[in-house]
């Protein structure tokens, strides 16, 4: 018998597979393909305190080895979300982890409060969010900001915060000790990386954000580093993403230091990617008699 339960911030996974935020709505759409009652936990599409529009279209281009998307985190707000998602995924005997975003702290605060009374298990904040009155530079690349963002966000959360963090940075352990120091109770990496694609032939930027955020399978040893250099920094539980298709390439976030994994851009070309790597994770457990899952987690040192 094999036991594939990790716990993160004393709220238990039945197995450390986790949607990675953006990439699988509140679940709904793809509770036709996947059995949501199979994942450690569903991770939301980011939720703001009023509704967000996103960037203008295109705002989606394949390239080599995966995407690049400048959504612009549109979503309905926290009101909608509250009235419509929650309930949805109470149906499912899954966690529920809300992707909570803002340009301003009172923005992530506003959301973080609305959320206290709501039956969530977790909060991921994504700090990769522009900070308004800080010139526009992302909370997540100054370790200043994280630390303060993240002291913030606890005083007013009721539960788990997990900090989302952003590779565009020079040293990711930087990052990860101040979203410690400001008194994180998980951290959550890798979002995407800022990459760019022109059309030859119109002699145009493909986005109209002319940026946008590349994922998917070409990012995953860059992911893979940076998860294995801030779980070696910190204590706190670390959440590996990027480029994570594969149970084998779960299995590597694993042996590098990741209590979970969240899997991203793969939902898009195969939805039923998440229950495949649980299914691979317990096969490969199978295999090399592993009796518990945390037995993988940090193994290379």
């Amino acid at each position: 018998m094999i036991d594939t339960r990790v716990t993160i911030a004393g709220v238990e996974l039945k197995n450390p597979v986790m949607t990675a935020s953006g990439t699988f709505g509140s679940g709904e759409e793809y509770s036709e393909f996947v059995d949501l009652n199979r994942l450690g936990a569903v991770v939301t599409k980011g939720v703001a305190n009023v509704p967000w529009p996103g960037n203008p279209t295109p705002r989606v281009a394949e390239v080599y080895g995966g995407m690049l998307n400048a959504i612009g985190l549109q979503n309905p707000g926290i009101d909608v979300f509250a009235r419509r998602d929650i309930p949805f995924l109470k149906k499912y005997d899954t966690k529920i982890v809300v992707n909570v975003c803002g340009r301003t702290a009172e923005d992530y605060i506003d959301v973080v409060e609305r959320l206290g009374d709501e039956p969530v298990d977790l909060l991921e904040i994504n700090i990769s969010c522009p900070n308004v009155k800080e010139g526009g530079i992302a909370f997540g690349q100054d370790p200043k900001a994280v630390e303060k963002i993240t002291r913030q966000v606890k005083e007013h959360a009721r539960q788990p915060v997990i900090m989302k963090l952003s590779p565009n940075v020079t040293d990711i352990t930087v990052m990860a000790k101040a979203a410690e120091a400001g008194g994180a109770d998980a951290i959550s990496l890798i979002n995407t990386l800022t990459g760019m694609k022109i059309d030859i032939h119109k002699r145009m930027f493909v986005l109209a954000n002319k940026t946008g955020g590349m994922s998917g399978p070409a990012i995953k040893p860059i992911a893979v580093r940076m998860v294995y250099q801030a779980a070696n920094a910190v204590k706190l539980p670390v959440i590996g993403m990027g480029g994570i298709a594969t149970a084998e390439d779960a299995i590597e976030f694993l042996l590098a230091g990741a209590t979970a994994v969240s899997v991203g851009t793969a939902n898009f070309f195969n939805p039923c990617a998440t229950v495949e790597i649980v299914e691979g994770i317990e096969k490969y457990m199978e295999k090399y008699g592993i009796a518990d899952v945390k037995e993988l987690i940090g193994a290379v040192r």
